[in-house]
């Protein structure tokens, strides 16, 4: 039967990739790389760069160029839906038709593949879908939210608290709850620290383990205005932006 691994390949540092995920990748005939409409040039060149150091074993590298996606924010449910369907259906027919019946594959995973990653679910609804049959196993990866914590060298909860992971939009209805004391945001295109309390302490970071690594911390009140300035001109300059935060409330 064909077997798939989906392994997380860190937060972009190709020397997170672990030992566990190496020898997943080493094992793969087939690679299955999965790039956006409009990705620019260094994000697949990290992905690549992956491979080019780990992976010794023979192997094909079949890229997947991913459905466009809708960003309407009213109707944010039905859009994921519609993306992860036509995700499906196109990893169905590239698993079909790439990897043989008795041939292990790979998927490479931004970060770890059980945060903020749609992976698991598309797989899921591939098998669903009876369009083809495969057993796979899950290599966990370094994630942007390991990766911010140890550049800031904090914790990301204090001693017996609670933490929670949030994307941006849901971001104040979760400083709203008062037994929350650390929170975790991802996927922040509105910039929702903007309009929190300022005396919340902020550790942001963007781009995490790559060269252009940017790293802000302090008094939110105090750097918020720098961060929208870094932010603003770094993602003029590389033309993309994956960044994560932690907000703290000081106890």
């Amino acid at each position: 039967m064909r077997h798939l691994s989906l392994v997380g390949i860190g937060a972009g540092d190709p020397d997170q990739v672990t030992v566990q995920a190496i020898k997943a990748l080493d094992a793969a005939r087939v690679i299955f790389l999965i790039t956006k409409v409009r990705e620019t040039e260094d994000l697949v060149a990290v992905r690549r760069e992956v491979l080019r150091r780990h992976v010794t074993g023979e192997h094909r590298v079949v890229e997947l160029v991913d459905p466009p996606r809708g960003r309407s924010r009213d109707a944010h449910e039905g859009v994921v839906d519609d993306w992860r369907t036509r995700r499906a259906k196109q990893w169905a027919a590239a698993i079909a038709t790439e990897l043989g019946e008795d041939e292990r594959g790979a998927f490479l995973v931004w970060g770890d593949p059980a945060i903020y990653d749609s992976t698991l679910g598309v797989v899921e609804q591939v098998l669903a879908s009876g369009t083809v049959a495969f057993d796979y196993d899950v290599v966990p990866g370094i994630s942007a939210v390991q990766d911010l914590a140890a550049r800031h060298r904090t914790t990301l909860n204090q001693v017996g608290g609670t933490i929670r992971v949030t994307p941006g939009r849901r971001l104040a209805e979760q400083l709203a709850d008062l037994t929350t004391e650390d929170v975790v945001v991802m996927l922040d295109a509105e910039l929702a620290f903007a309009d929190q309390d300022p005396d919340l302490e902020l550790f942001w970071g963007a781009y995490l383990g790559t060269p252009d690594e940017l790293l802000i911390h302090g008094r939110l009140g105090d750097v918020a205005d720098e961060v929208v300035r870094v932010r603003a001109q770094a993602r003029e300059r590389k033309g993309w932006m994956f960044d994560t935060y932690l907000l703290r409330r000081a106890r």
